[in-house]
């Protein structure tokens, strides 16, 4: 794997590269339905995650391989891999990281509307979640607080050390049914074949604090342009899997990455993924568009909860 890049300046790159057009509101509120209940700080980690969609695949076959790894462990041998520190986060959330994997052109179109669209799709999550807590399942809970500021609805962990991911079916838990992303495929331990959100275990995040990818370094700020925080900074991805087209269109290139540890707010280049997908033809916007869960598919429903040790019971909301 090449570990550097030549950045041309040729005026006609931005019109040799593939020119994806902008997604509607609509589509965005289906891009966004999976992940528009999860607690802000943790969409703060799946948003620049969805960048790096060699580095999620790279990610789930090493938890797969690495089992017995739980807490501290887990935590220690997660930092010594050469991953961008939001990819690193989300080991402490392994069903989630699974679900990213599985559905990879999903993950990939999520990623460019996120370098493209981020006010956009943080709009597109604000509505969403005014129409659950208008179906009734959005709501302050055991496991979560749910507050309002202005227009804004916030999610956050009811407590500092234990993280619940809620389970519903993203389809149907905002009143309205929505049209279903084409290729999804739901991964059991997040998803339900119900209208209503339920809360299943809990996952433990203390033992991830000492590091600086962990989960008290992520923040989302919803009133300048649904940017990601990441160590007091903004987060920049530096991914080049996902392009910023803007920046291509003016010819700017900053590409800076930023050191293993998650020191810094951006992520590195260099992919070290075991697996190079075929893209075929009549792809999405995203890198990995035309995907779905084949040859990426994991069926293991106890998968997300044999990696994390600690884990507590919820219930429904």
């Amino acid at each position: 794997m090449a570990q550097g890049f030549a950045y041309q300046t040729d005026p006609s790159l931005s019109q040799q590269l593939p020119q994806a057009a902008e997604q509607s509101l609509e589509q965005l509120q289906q891009l966004v339905a999976p992940i528009a209940l999860y607690p802000d700080s943790l969409i703060a980690q799946i948003l620049p995650a969805a960048t790096y969609p060699h580095e999620v695949v790279e990610a789930e076959q090493w938890i797969e391989q690495h089992k017995d790894l739980t807490g501290d462990r887990l935590a220690q041998e997660v930092d010594k891999q050469a991953w961008d520190p939001s990819i690193k986060a989300l080991t402490q959330f392994p069903a989630v990281l699974a679900n990213m994997n599985q559905n990879l052109a999903w993950t990939s179109e999520l990623g460019d509307a996120y370098v493209n669209q981020q006010q956009d799709l943080s709009t597109a999550v604000q509505v969403m979640r005014q129409r659950a807590q208008q179906a009734g399942n959005l709501k302050t809970t055991a496991e979560q607080t749910v507050t309002t500021q202005g227009q804004t609805i916030v999610i956050q962990p009811a407590t500092t050390d234990v993280v619940y991911v809620p389970q519903y079916d993203p389809w149907l838990a905002y009143g309205a049914p929505l049209a279903v992303f084409p290729g999804w495929y739901p991964y059991p331990g997040l998803f339900l074949d119900t209208p209503g959100v339920f809360f299943g275990l809990g996952f433990a995040v203390r033992p991830f604090y000492g590091f600086g990818w962990g989960w008290r370094n992520w923040a989302f700020d919803w009133h300048r342009g649904g940017r990601v925080v990441f160590n007091h900074n903004t987060y920049i991805s530096r991914s080049t899997t996902i392009v910023n087209r803007n920046n291509f269109r003016s010819n700017r290139f900053n590409f800076r990455g930023a050191d293993s540890h998650g020191r810094g707010f951006a992520g590195h280049q260099t992919f070290h993924s075991p697996t190079t997908p075929h893209i075929p033809e009549g792809t999405h916007s995203g890198a990995f568009g035309g995907f779905g869960h084949g040859g990426f598919a994991r069926g293991n429903s106890s998968r997300g909860q044999s990696s994390v040790g600690g884990f507590h019971g919820g219930g429904r909301r």
